[in-house]
């Protein structure tokens, strides 16, 4: 990783931080900072995410209940930093994409 990566990523961490002093249930930005995940990291993650809740609810929508393939394709996905059931809690206590959250906790 070059300096002004480094640099980028420790103000980045210093902004989640300060949001950790303010907000002790901040579980998945304390994550971030002990992972060392730089913001391009956390917007793919957030993305993936994102993706994941739409397909649970396209498969909802079609009868379906069983969700654990589509776990299985996060954690798949999941940046190498990151394991899936610790990423999986963190959203959850922070409660970001509550859904999909609980429902994946349900395959660990």
């Amino acid at each position: 990783m070059d300096l002004q990566k480094k640099l980028e990523t420790l103000e980045y961490h210093q902004e989640l931080l300060l949001q950790i002093v303010e907000n002790a249930r901040e579980e998945f930005s304390k994550l971030i900072v002990r992972r060392k995940l730089s913001r391009g990291e956390v917007e793919a993650l957030l993305r993936l995410c994102e993706e994941m809740s739409i397909k649970m609810e396209e498969q909802k929508a079609e009868g379906l209940v069983y969700f654990a393939p589509l776990f299985q394709e996060f954690s798949f996905r999941l940046n190498r930093k990151l394991d899936a059931r610790e990423t999986v809690e963190a959203l959850r206590k922070q409660e970001l994409f509550s859904p999909l959250m609980d429902e994946f906790r349900k395959y660990f």
